[in-house]
Formats: C-alpha cells, structure tokens, sequence
C-alpha cells in the first residue's frame, strides 16, 4: 500500500483515513483496537500506534476497560464538524457502504471500484465524483436501490450500484464489463463468505 493517501493528501496514510472515518462517520460508538484491527485488516499494534497520536492531538477519546482500549471520535475539538465533512467526501463510502450493504439479503460479497478505488489503492487522478459498487449476489434490486439512496444522502453524491450473479462474477471472463471491473482497484465492502 501507498505511503501517502491519494484520497486526502493531507494523511500519511490510507489506514489514518478509513480509520477517522470510521470513528467520526460512527460517533455514538467506542470501537476497541482489536475490532479496528480486525476492521481494517492490520496489526493491533499500528492501530494502537495511530490511536496513541490522535488522542494526543485531541481527535480521538479513549477509555479503558481492563486490557480493553476503546476510541470515540471527540466532537468537542472544533475541528470535528470540518474533519467529519472531509472524511465523509474521501473516505466515507467504505465507512457507510459497510454499514448499510451487509444487511441488505442477498449481497454475498460488495466491492467498490472506479475512480474511488483507484484513488484508495493510489493512482493519482482528480477527486472522484461519484461511487460506483458492484454487488454479487441476489440481492433485491430495490433493497440495493434504498441502500444506494441512503448512502447518497450520507455522502452527498451519486452511489451507483451494479449488482450481478455469483456465476457471472466467478466467469467474469466471459463478460467485458466484468473483466475491466476486475482488472482494476477494488476496495471490499463485503468479503466472501462474511454472511
């Protein structure tokens, strides 16, 4: 993975994005380094790392419970409110497309690609625009229509979602859309088998 994030220039690191993302866009929840971890398949340590700096700076809140080590977005520092609108437009959509697709009956695995992928996985380009989600499954084409409509509403801008079959997907060969989806960045909102 890119040193510098290519989402928001202003972070070291594409960790350091989903992570305050996921904190600031779930401000009611304390979520522990081991979940974080787990979340954004890393070390507990590099986590614990990133928590140490931004509690120091003030961005985050801590408590412990035990061995247990909980962060909370603070939204008392006054950066919180243009942070959180930031993080919504940059790393939002894997925070909210993670909340709102694993639910939805039928969605047996959920990737973002185009131009937000590219972005996360570090190609250099413009600002994407919009989100575009392929879904594999058979998921409800109106259960994915709401959920691309609240994530609109979250993210302020278009979700696009293209749903396909599990047979499709695995001869994504046979099929040119499949293919180029395939060959380029993908972020995984839902893993295989999760459900």
């Amino acid at each position: 993975m890119q040193v510098r994030s290519r989402l928001l220039p202003l972070l070291r690191s594409p960790l350091l994005g989903e992570l305050l993302a996921w904190l600031y866009l779930h401000p009611d929840m304390s979520c522990s380094v081991t979940e974080l971890a787990r979340q954004f398949k890393t070390s507990q340590s590099t986590v614990s790392r990133e928590a140490d700096h931004l509690a120091k700076v003030g961005l985050v809140r801590e408590e412990r419970r035990g061995n247990l080590r909980l962060l909370q977005a603070d939204l008392d520092n006054p950066l919180a409110r243009p942070l959180t609108e930031l993080l919504t437009l940059t790393y939002g959509p894997a925070a909210v497309l993670a909340d709102l697709l694993p639910p939805v009956d039928g969605v047996d695995e959920a990737y973002i690609y185009g131009s937000w992928a590219a972005r996360y996985a570090g190609e250099a380009g413009p600002a994407p625009r919009d989100v575009d989600v392929l879904v594999v499954g058979n998921a409800d084409e109106d259960d994915l229509a709401d959920a691309a409509r609240s994530a609109e509403r979250q993210l302020g801008r278009e979700v696009n979602i293209h749903r396909v079959s599990a047979t499709a997907w695995r001869s994504a060969d046979d099929d040119p859309f499949l293919a180029s989806v395939r060959s380029r960045p993908l972020y995984t909102v839902v893993e295989p088998g999760e459900r």
